[in-house]
C-alpha cells in the first residue's frame, strides 16, 4: 500500500437545489459537520428550528429558500422537507456502515418531546403532536407535519415524533424539532464495529 494513499472516509455532503413555480430552494449538507447552520429561508421560526436541527444534529446546513410567502407559508415549509430529505438521501449515499436507527428524547422546561427514526429506505410518519395553540407568532404549528412529511418522503426515512407533554406551543415544537437533530445525529453516525456493512438483512436500504 501507497503511504501517502489517503485513508480517510468519502465526504458526506449533498447539495440539492429545487425550483418549482411555488418555491426556489437551495440546501447544502455536511453529515459529517460541526453544527454550523446558515439559513435564509424567509420563515424565521423555521430558521430558528433548522439551527435547532444543525446544533443537535451535528450537521452544517445551509438552507436558501424563496417562496411565495404573499400567500403563506405552506410551500415554502413543505418544500424545504423535501429538498432536506433529498439532499439527506444523497449524502448518505448507500448507508454502509451507518447506526440506521436513532432516537432522542428532548425537555425544555414543561415540555418533552421523543423522536425515533429508522433510515429505512421506506418513507413513513406517524406524528402526534398535541400543540396547544394555533400559532407560534407567525408561525402556523401545521406547517410543523408538513415538513417532517415532506422529509420522510424523500429521504425515505421512517419517523415517529411524539411529544409526551407540554403547555408552550414553542416549547412543544423547539423540543421536538431539537430530538428529531439528535435522533438523525446518532442514526447517520458509523457504526465501529460494522463500518463495512449496510446494516440490514436485505443487503440493501
Amino acid at each position: 500500500m501507497n503511504a501517502s494513499a489517503d485513508l480517510s472516509p468519502a465526504p458526506r455532503r449533498a447539495q440539492v437545489a429545487r425550483k418549482t413555480a411555488e418555491t426556489d430552494i437551495v440546501v447544502e449538507i455536511d453529515l459529517d459537520g460541526d453544527g454550523r447552520a446558515e439559513l435564509a429561508t424567509g420563515v424565521p421560526f423555521l430558521d430558528h428550528m433548522l439551527d435547532q436541527v444543525a446544533r443537535h444534529g451535528m450537521v452544517d446546513l445551509t438552507v436558501r429558500a424563496t417562496g411565495d410567502l404573499h400567500i403563506d407559508a405552506h410551500h415554502t415549509v413543505e418544500d424545504i422537507g423535501i429538498t432536506l430529505g433529498q439532499a439527506c438521501k444523497l449524502a448518505l449515499g448507500s448507508k454502509q456502515g451507518i447506526t440506521r436507527y436513532g432516537h432522542a428524547y428532548v425537555p425544555l422546561d414543561e415540555a418533552l418531546s421523543r423522536v425515533v427514526i429508522d433510515l429505512s429506505g421506506r418513507p413513513g410518519l406517524t406524528f402526534d403532536v398535541p400543540f396547544t395553540r394555533a400559532m407560534i407568532g407567525t408561525f402556523d404549528v401545521d406547517l410543523a407535519h408538513e415538513f417532517f412529511q415532506g422529509f420522510v418522503n424523500h429521504a425515505q426515512a421512517t419517523l415517529h415524533v411524539d411529544n409526551l407533554r407540554g403547555t408552550n406551543a414553542h416549547h412543544q415544537c423547539e423540543t421536538v424539532f431539537k430530538a428529531f437533530g439528535r435522533a438523525l445525529r446518532m442514526a447517520i453516525a458509523v457504526d465501529p464495529r460494522a463500518a463495512s456493512a449496510i446494516p440490514s438483512t436485505k443487503g440493501a436500504l
